[in-house]
């Protein structure tokens, strides 16, 4: 009772989007009926071009994400826990944090074509940023009595970095994947939409261009899901990763 009440506004703007649509209130060019953008969908799943495109998609953004975690969660630990690394490395992240990433995409296609690699490339070049400002930030506010203690008792330096600056980092860090999570779909949707030949992207271009419009809100709705479930489903392992906070 208390998740339909949570998601009722949701189903209050379905039903007000196909009932705009049905009575001509909006121009069912510019929004097609709800139920038409179902039947469409169903139609691109049957026929398997939206699984084979989502696919593409997936694949991409799950590949820029993964390698945009592990470099940037690297590189932002790094950052807090040597100086050296931090006088190297903070102007660079100081200066691309607020460059409009979209912008990248022309780079990255001259870098490496309209495939796979230039997407992928994008969303990690993309998605690092907020995962190292979240590691540097969370490893930077490590109680130093933690430190301290770890130090007297003889730990060397990568048990000091494991157990005490690593755990402490976490919950900042979360919050970064968070961010470079929800930007991943942003990024792969605009890469696609501007060179691609497959994908999420493409298709809302396609259908777009083509004045199929309740085929094109079928895909973007598909984007927004997968973007809702995704991230549903990453603060379910936040939780579960945190109870020792607890």
């Amino acid at each position: 009772m208390t998740m339909f009440i949570r998601y009722s506004p949701l189903l209050l703007i379905a039903i007000g989007w196909e009932l705009a649509a049905r009575l001509n209130l909006v121009s069912s060019t510019a929004l097609p009926p709800l139920s038409d953008v179902i039947l469409a969908w169903i139609d691109m799943i049957k026929d398997g071009e939206l699984i084979s495109n989502g696919a593409s998609s997936l694949f991409r953004a799950s590949a820029g994400l993964a390698l945009a975690v592990m470099f940037g969660g690297v590189l932002g630990i790094a950052m807090a826990w040597s100086k050296p690394v931090n006088v190297l490395m903070a102007p660079l992240v100081e200066i691309f944090y607020p460059l409009p990433k979209s912008a990248l995409i022309p780079v990255t296609v001259i870098w490496l074509g309209f495939g796979d690699a230039s997407k992928i490339l994008l969303i990690f070049l993309g998605c690092m940023l907020p995962v190292t400002i979240g590691a540097f930030n969370g490893a930077r506010s490590s109680e130093q009595v933690l430190v301290w203690s770890a130090r007297s008792m003889g730990a060397h330096k990568m048990r000091m970095l494991w157990d005490v600056v690593v755990p402490s980092a976490m919950p900042e860090l979360l919050n970064g994947i968070r961010t470079a999570l929800a930007l991943s779909f942003i990024l792969l949707v605009s890469s696609e939409l501007i060179v691609a030949q497959k994908g999420f992207g493409f298709l809302i271009g396609s259908f777009g261009a083509n004045g199929s419009y309740d085929a094109m809100y079928a895909v973007v709705l598909t984007v927004a899901f997968l973007g809702f479930a995704a991230d549903r489903f990453y603060l379910l392992i936040t939780r579960r990763v945190l109870q020792w906070r607890e």
